[in-house]
């Protein structure tokens, strides 16, 4: 093993400690010690179980492997209910709150052999108000959010793999804006049974990690989809550009990482070809927050009537748009969704996968925001899985990546796919 311990991806360590080259109780160890030297700094972690994570490792050391991620340590956004450790959600009102049982998801890694390494900082109920979490690359901008802890610890190689959710975009952005790999899958695909709700339409599960193989196994861990044949090198014959009408709000540093990933794609033997999005799915733009902002209001009703006094002026102002939105409105929106999805799959007939922004440009300077899901939210409406890859780095020295997009529940071919455009990237690097 060439690399640091920590620096593992999840996939190799596990494939180390099935051959009897690693423990998974030196793995966690190592994880350990890099949370201790770097978390000071990056805030990435509200609760840290390190002896939990130890005795675990220790036992999973004697048992045959349970699956293809035994023994790998994951982090927890602090949005998901762990009977074993706090569950915060950001929030003086959950302050000490601990969980008769834990969420679907981190009883599935248990299952299936991975080690609950702790609890990632979040945005506020994973919505607008940012936890302190600093970004690895430059600790004066932010990692992007909600799940903000998630994505930074697997960027500073504090835990190979973590948790995170998505109902704008809480996963894609903030994986870009850190330099890792982050995976939406298609809506539905990991039960969110345990987990805070936001939107009963919207939230999705999604993973960070370091490399596409991590993100395919944690995928097939919590959800049963097939795995990809990575062996095969997928290469998709037809890439639709999706540029979108809000192409002209990205930076310039954003549009040109996209169109530079169309020329190494293309070389690379990529049929590239301009999508126009259909007039439905622009819509979308604004009838995902119509979509959003309704539900979210409902789904903190007990919260606004039993402590308003401790919810953020910024979530507040998502809540109180959210009761102003009528039933006819969010109806249409809705519609408008439906609609969208008809016109989506229609398009997705000539295409394998599209390419586009992952976020507006690098992360932001400052942590008063998480940043902008304006090339995420479409989308998430849409329930279609979708990857960022990292892809370069912008005028500040911070990472930029580019979004890979599939039809709806293409999860496996969206992987394979993406596996040979990380290989096609590097190559070209």
């Amino acid at each position: 093993m060439s690399s640091a311990i920590h620096e593992l991806p999840a996939s190799e360590a596990a494939r180390a400690i099935r051959a009897g080259r690693l423990t998974s109780e030196k793995l966690v160890a190592a994880c350990l010690e890099r949370i201790a030297a770097r978390d000071r700094e990056l805030a990435a972690w509200v609760h840290v179980a390190a002896d939990g994570a130890l005795s675990q490792a220790r036992a999973l050391d004697g048992q045959q492997p349970r699956g293809p991620l035994h023994g790998v340590p994951v982090g927890i956004k602090d949005i998901f209910d762990t009977a074993d450790m706090p569950t915060e959600f950001n929030s003086p009102i959950y302050r000490g709150n601990r969980p008769r049982a834990d969420a679907a998801s981190v009883s599935l890694l248990r299952r299936a052999g991975c080690v609950i390494l702790g609890k990632t900082a979040t945005a506020e109920f994973a919505n607008l108000h940012p936890p302190a979490t600093r970004n690895p690359h430059n600790a004066a901008h932010t990692p992007g959010g909600s799940s903000s802890g998630s994505a930074a610890a697997v960027a500073d190689r504090m835990v190979p793999l973590a948790l995170g959710t998505q109902t704008a975009g809480s996963v894609i952005r903030p994986a870009a804006f850190c330099g890792v790999v982050g995976l939406k899958p298609s809506f539905g695909s990991i039960s969110r049974a345990g987990v805070k709700p936001v939107s009963e339409t919207l939230d999705t599960i999604g993973t960070f990690s370091n490399t596409v193989e991590d993100a395919a196994l944690a995928l097939y861990v919590l959800s049963d989809r097939p795995l990809p044949d990575f062996a095969a090198k997928a290469r998709p014959a037809r890439i639709g550009i999706a540029r979108t009408g809000h192409w002209v709000d990205a930076e310039p540093a954003a549009q040109a990482t996209v169109e530079n990933a169309v020329k190494r794609l293309a070389a690379a033997g990529a049929d590239m070809k301009d999508a126009t999005m259909p007039s439905a799915v622009e819509a979308l733009f604004d009838a995902q927050g119509v979509i959003m902002n309704f539900e979210a209001a409902r789904a903190f009703a007990w919260e606004q009537a039993n402590h308003r006094s401790e919810i953020s002026a910024a979530l507040l102002k998502r809540l109180d748009d959210g009761w102003s939105v009528t039933r006819a409105q969010y109806d249409a929106a809705l519609r408008t969704a439906q609609e969208a999805s008809a016109q989506f799959a229609d398009l997705m007939r000539g295409f394998d996968l599209l390419l586009t922004l992952s976020a507006r440009g690098e992360a932001p300077k400052g942590l008063g925001s998480t940043g902008d899901a304006l090339f995420n939210k479409i989308w998430t409406q849409l329930g279609v899985p979708a990857v960022t890859l990292p892809f370069g780095k912008g005028p500040q020295g911070l990472p930029l990546g580019v979004q890979l997009i599939a039809a709806r529940d293409q999860d496996t071919a969206l992987l394979a796919h993406a596996h040979w455009a990380e290989s096609a990237s590097r190559a070209g690097a």
